[in-house]
Formats: structure tokens, C-alpha cells, sequence
């Protein structure tokens, strides 16, 4: 059993203009898990790198809104909404609204720095 409290959790520099509270990986939870959660943090007008990692992705849109854009498709999403990032997709999201995008991203498998490539 492991609890994550997320007025615990530091935010951390993410390498795609994000801020990032990583809530469960398999290296700070139990080998029992494949994948990881972490909450994601974009500020207003700013947009995260163009990337691509080898595993898949859910994001889930916790408050305000952006566009998600996956292999040249663009996606607007707002609060509750969701999408599926397929492994090797070249991605990136756009703050469009007028406060914090906050998003929670599930990566299945858990997301490592050699899986990732910075694109630009």
C-alpha cells in the first residue's frame, strides 16, 4: 500500500516546459506496477516541447483548457476531459485558456528518461 499526498509532493521541472508532481513509479512505489501517474502542470500561454516517448499515454484534464497535438492532429481538450497518446507519437500541449492547465498523465509502461526524445 502506498498514499501520495499531492500538498506532499514537490513539483519538479519537467524537460517539455511542465511543472511535475510524480505520484506513483514502479522506483517510488513497488515493482508492483507497470506504469506511472504524475500530475502536470503548464502555465497560461505556454506550450510543452514537441516530444515523443516509447510508451503510451492517457492525459486526463484536471482544470482549464488546452490543445493536444498528436502527429499533426490537434484535440481541444477542457476539465474531465481525456485522450489516448499512442507509443511513438510525436506530441506536444498548448495552454490556450486563461489560467494553469493541470492534467494528470498515466504512462503505461512507467515513463523513463532514455524512452523520452525532446524534438525541437
Amino acid at each position: 500500500m502506498s498514499l501520495k499526498k499531492c500538498s506532499e509532493l514537490n513539483f519538479v521541472k519537467g524537460y517539455e516546459n511542465t511543472k511535475i508532481k510524480q505520484y506513483f513509479h514502479p522506483y517510488n512505489t513497488s515493482s508492483e506496477i507497470s506504469y506511472s501517474l504524475a500530475q502536470f502542470t503548464l502555465e497560461t500561454g505556454a506550450t510543452s516541447k514537441l516530444h515523443k516517448i516509447k510508451s503510451s499515454e492517457i492525459y486526463y484534464i484536471l482544470e482549464g483548457k488546452g490543445i493536444l497535438e498528436i502527429n499533426k492532429k490537434q484535440f481541444h481538450l477542457e476539465k474531465n476531459d481525456s485522450a489516448h497518446v499512442p507509443a511513438n507519437s510525436e506530441q506536444f500541449i498548448k495552454n490556450i485558456g486563461t489560467s494553469e492547465l493541470v492534467f494528470l498523465c498515466i504512462v503505461e509502461p512507467a515513463w523513463k528518461k532514455e524512452n523520452e526524445e525532446i524534438l525541437e
